[in-house]
């Protein structure tokens, strides 16, 4: 089983290139099968959720061609199934955007339950709310979720919570429904706007994406289209944090400043040095940081798949932290993990209050999720001695090359697979 070793106690320095987004591509890919034309996507991150959703893809009967690392053509003409149901798919938490993008083209979709990190309750209520408000009959069979409908006809959809994944779902959908669509209490996440103006290069008809009112006018058709995905706002937040967390200098290339605003804010807060240019955030974790409070939001408030990242930082901040976690219920599970390397943390429901030590110590850790993961990796960097982290299958879901990247910025990691290169990468870094 492959696993991380790290050793840790080097600031981490130089500069990093951040990939596509990839909670961005996810549902792009969906929407590129809407459409009987080609379609081009560029700057596609190369990770296995993206690979997954791919195969999926092309087991519909799509024509995919890989045209290098970050590069598909897609035309979804050879189409001859609705139906995405296999081991992979289930593992992934964004084979739903399937269900919109089939239900829009073919007015049928059958798609297995998703799955993905587990963080707590995740409900397709609203989902099955916005397909069912469109003239769609919805129904949950052996594990499937099936939706089904002679037309598809525009109508006014509010969402009972804010959800991004519904929010894109239900605009997949409404972009080749019959009439004038109105989503409102919507996600305004940089990705719901990057799908959003996909869809309207293949001819759809969105207006309002980024802000609390969505109307979507439905078309007959789709046509095909070149687009290239955002980059990433989570990879770009977890290198910002790497600079903090090993005291480093690090200038994150590729980026949008923009989206990256309430995690900058927060390490500008804590003591780092944050300079935003055109394109690059640099940021400079000073030597002594001090504690704060955050609660994460959706856009524009702090993201929640950057809270482990900044409780990984405020664990070596001087003082008191308090994070709150206002999104996912079971978001703190990676905490026990951090505690074997020294952490001070104590959780109640969905606060945790993090009091400063100096430095963590090495230890054997798992990754939990995806995030949690990438946290615990920023914590072995960050730490005294060897740290292992386990299950690194959730990290390779969304990081690109990311000990390689790491090991460009000066960071001493390497892939083993058993006891033997553990002590063989010891002996070698000593």
């Amino acid at each position: 089983m492959e696993r991380y070793i790290v050793k840790g106690g080097r600031p981490l320095e130089g500069e990093v290139e951040i990939s596509g987004a990839k909670n961005a591509a996810l549902p792009i890919l969906a929407a590129a099968i809407m459409t009987d034309e080609t379609v081009v996507i560029e700057n596609l991150p190369d990770v296995k959720d993206i690979n997954v959703l791919i195969d999926a893809i092309s087991k519909l009967g799509a024509t995919v061609v890989r045209e290098g690392r970050h590069r598909v053509k897609i035309s979804g003409k050879t189409i001859n199934s609705v139906c995405a149901d296999n081991e992979y798919i289930k593992k992934m938490r964004a084979s739903y955007y399937l269900l919109g993008a089939l239900l829009g083209k073919y007015k049928k979709a059958e798609v297995s339950m998703p799955g993905g990190c587990n963080l707590g309750t995740r409900a397709i209520d609203q989902h099955i709310k916005g397909f069912t408000l469109l003239g769609a009959d919805v129904n949950i069979e052996y594990g499937k979720i099936i939706a089904q409908t002679k037309e598809l006809k525009g109508n006014h959809v509010f969402f009972d919570t804010v959800s991004v994944g519904a929010t894109i779902n239900i605009m997949l959908a409404a972009a080749l429904a019959k009439g004038m669509t109105i989503l409102e209490n919507v996600a305004k996440e940089p990705h719901i706007v990057d799908v959003a103006n996909m869809l309207n290069s293949m001819g759809a008809n969105i207006k309002g994406a980024g802000t609390d009112v969505i109307r979507i006018k439905g078309v007959e058709k789709l046509h095909g289209t070149e687009y290239s995905v955002i980059p990433d706002q989570i990879e770009a937040g977890t290198f910002m944090c790497a600079a903090a967390v090993t005291r480093g200098n690090i200038l994150v290339k590729n980026v949008i400043p923009k989206h990256l605003e309430a995690i900058s804010a927060k390490l500008y807060e804590i003591g780092c040095s944050v300079e935003e240019y055109d394109d690059a955030v640099r940021v400079i974790g000073n030597t002594k940081l001090s504690g704060t409070q955050i609660k994460t939001l959706p856009y524009p408030g702090f993201p929640t798949d950057m809270q482990p990242q900044m409780t990984v930082t405020l664990a070596t901040a001087g003082g008191i932290s308090t994070v709150i976690e206002s999104i996912f219920d079971n978001r703190f599970k990676y905490v026990d993990e951090l505690t074997l390397m020294g952490a001070k943390i104590k959780v109640e429901g969905n606060v945790a209050v993090v009091e400063g030590v100096e430095m963590l110590k090495g230890a054997q850790v798992n990754a939990l999720d995806l995030r949690a993961g990438a946290a615990l990796v920023l914590a072995g960097l960050g730490a005294d001695g060897f740290t292992v982290v386990e299950d690194i299958h959730f990290i390779q879901r969304g990081y690109e090359d990311f000990p390689l990247k790491l090991t460009k910025l000066g960071a001493t990691i390497a892939v083993v697979n058993d006891e033997k290169e553990i002590q063989k990468f010891k002996f070698k870094t000593a």
